[in-house]
Formats: structure tokens, C-alpha cells, sequence
């Protein structure tokens, strides 16, 4: 009974993992393999077979993963993996099943706005397949290995690495720099929105705030904005004098309707602002979608 439950979970996420990687097989079906890019990953050195030996690139994406996943299913865990095989599956049909023998138009002007506008969207493409805690394969999947070997290793830095060898040998095999810098465009756009893609709606701000006003401060919060808020103790550092400091989590967007609580309320009150990458529990993303 508990299985079935667990995969009648899975099925939302394993639909916008299908989703992300979509999206992301047509970034660089339109984009980025036409323009002569390689944007490291399996999918960069599936675009450079394909450029050398005329291989299907979504063929050659799946042959570099499948011994990858088998030794991943192992240390990696079930539910990981078996996302990151259906997302292989998928990007080899979308592009050379559904979108080669279509023969779409592709885009053929100008290479920067190819690596720009392709990076966009292999970015929202992957920042949907992570967010619902899926990936491509490929290099994420040996730093991942790395690092369960070698814990002192950065896995950002792993799989830069990784990519940054990959751009490299793009500009031998394509023989042109610019394919090597317009990759890195591509590259760097890309991981942006990625991180749009995931950790734009858990972020926010983190507000202290000062004030003798401190009882209906709160209560304007809790009341107004139906958001929590926890008072601390604080002393004055020179003066030794006992305070109350409200600290209040919150959205970025619900930021200006605090602000202007706390200053209609108390013109005088000392605000300290910070923003917050991630925030998870009541009223935000539950910490069990992790």
C-alpha cells in the first residue's frame, strides 16, 4: 500500500520532469546545436559527436548516461535515479524522435543571441527537472559520485570543471575560439535561470526590527499580513538597556506593505533587512517538498 502511495506521488513531479526536459531538448535542438555550441554536460559532447561523426545527439546523450545511471542506482538512491532515467529517455524521443524528424526550423543568425536565448531555455528546462529534485545525467551524476568518495570536493567546482574541458575541446573540434566563448555564454546565462527556475519562490527577506512599538508592531503584522512573528531579547550595547526585537520572515513582495506598518506606526523604529535565499515551514514551501 505504501508503495503505491509513494509512486502516486512521484507521478506529478516524474510529468514536470518530462516537462523540464522538453524544454530543454528544444533549447538546444533550435538554438544551440545549429550554432556550433557545446555547453559542456553529456549534451555538450552528444552536439560535438554529432558534429564529427553525424551520430544522433540524443542517441549519444543516453549511451554516455546508461552506465553512469547503473552505477548510480546503487549509491545514488532509487527515486534519483529513476527521474534521471526517464529524463534521458525523454530528451533522446524529443529531439530525435519528435523534433529531428520533423525538421523544424532551427535558428541560423546570429551566435550570440543563440547562446543567449538557448541558455534561457536549457535553463528553465533544468531548473524544472531540479526543482522537482530530477536531473539530466551525465556530469551531475558524476560529481555526485565524486563527492560521496571525496566529501572535501565542491561539487560546483566539480562540475565546472567538468563543463570548462568539455568548452575547451569544442573549440578544437569545431576549430574556433568564439564556439568556446559563445559556450560559456551559454553556460552562465543558463545557470541563472536555473537558479530563477528553483529558488525564486522560496526567497525573501529577513526583517529585524527596533522599536519601542514592539506590541502593536506585531500585532499590525499578525494581523494585516497573517504572518508570523518571534520577538527576541536584545541589550544595548553601550546604554545596557533591555529591548524586544521582532524578527518577521517574509516575501519579497510583501516587503513594502511591512514597511510601511512599521513607519506609520513608529516613524523612529530601526529596520534591518536582509534577503533570505530559502525559507521553508508555514506559510512557505514545505520543508517535507525537500
Amino acid at each position: 500500500m505504501e508503495k503505491k502511495l509513494v509512486w502516486r506521488e512521484m507521478i506529478p513531479d516524474c510529468l514536470m520532469v518530462l516537462l523540464g526536459t522538453a524544454i530543454f531538448a528544444l533549447g538546444t535542438y533550435y538554438f544551440i546545436t545549429p550554432s556550433n555550441i557545446a555547453p559542456g554536460g553529456v549534451s555538450g559532447i552528444a552536439i560535438l559527436v554529432n558534429y564529427a561523426f553525424g551520430a544522433p545527439v540524443g542517441l549519444v546523450s543516453a549511451l554516455i548516461n546508461l552506465p553512469l545511471l547503473v552505477i548510480g542506482w546503487r549509491y545514488l538512491g532509487r527515486e534519483f535515479i529513476l527521474k534521471t532515467l526517464l529524463s534521458v529517455a525523454a530528451f533522446t524521443v524529443v529531439y530525435d524522435y519528435i523534433l529531428t524528424p520533423l525538421a523544424l526550423p532551427v535558428y541560423e543568425g546570429e551566435r550570440l543571441m543563440a547562446s543567449l536565448f538557448g541558455g534561457v531555455l536549457m535553463g528553465v528546462g533544468l531548473g524544472i527537472v531540479f526543482y522537482y529534485a530530477g536531473s539530466t545525467g551525465g556530469v551531475d551524476i558524476i560529481t555526485k559520485l565524486l563527492h560521496l568518495k571525496y566529501p572535501h570536493i565542491q561539487l560546483g567546482r566539480a562540475m565546472m570543471l567538468v563543463d570548462m574541458v568539455i568548452v575547451l575541446a569544442s573549440a578544437v573540434v569545431f576549430q574556433s575560439i568564439e564556439s568556446a566563448l559563445y559556450a560559456i555564454i551559454c553556460i552562465f546565462v543558463c545557470s541563472q535561470f536555473i537558479d530563477v527556475v528553483v529558488y525564486s519562490t522560496d526567497k525573501g527577506k529577513l526583517v529585524y526590527i527596533f522599536s519601542q512599538q514592539y506590541e502593536q508592531i506585531t500585532r499590525e503584522i499578525l494581523e494585516k499580513m497573517d504572518r508570523g512573528v518571534t520577538l527576541l531579547h536584545g541589550e544595548g550595547g553601550f546604554t545596557g538597556e533591555q529591548k524586544r526585537v521582532l524578527l518577521c520572515a517574509l516575501r519579497t513582495n510583501e516587503y513594502h506593505k511591512l514597511k510601511k506598518i512599521v513607519r506609520h506606526i513608529d516613524p523612529d523604529a530601526f529596520l534591518v533587512v536582509s534577503d533570505s535565499t530559502e525559507i521553508m515551514g508555514e506559510g512557505f514551501k514545505s520543508v517535507e517538498a525537500e
